[in-house]
């Protein structure tokens, strides 16, 4: 089993990673999420959480929407996204 740690930083850096493993490198992000694109995915996720304890969804529909809910959750939390590295994009300000 490999361990990589994770660290969030402003800029992107490639450092060694502290483990066993002596050749192993660590995985930085980048952030790229703003504040309003955080915002957005806590409402939407919110908004999945009261649709499903109201019994608005259920099934197999609840189960995919709830890990949407738990992957919005998560990503504004470390204001990063994976899915805008490939594409280039960040919802973030620059700092002047």
């Amino acid at each position: 089993m490999i361990y990589v740690t994770v660290r969030i930083f402003d800029k992107p850096q490639l450092c060694k990673a502290e483990s066993k493993f002596p050749n192993e490198n660590m995985v930085i992000m980048k952030k790229n999420m703003g504040l309003a694109d955080k915002v957005i995915r806590i409402l939407a996720a919110i908004g999945i959480g009261a649709l499903y304890f109201t019994g608005q969804i259920d099934g197999t529909t609840s189960i995919v929407l709830g890990a949407l809910a738990v992957v919005f959750i998560a990503t504004s939390f470390m204001s990063f996204c994976p899915l805008y590295l490939p594409f280039g994009l960040s919802t973030r300000k620059e700092k002047a």
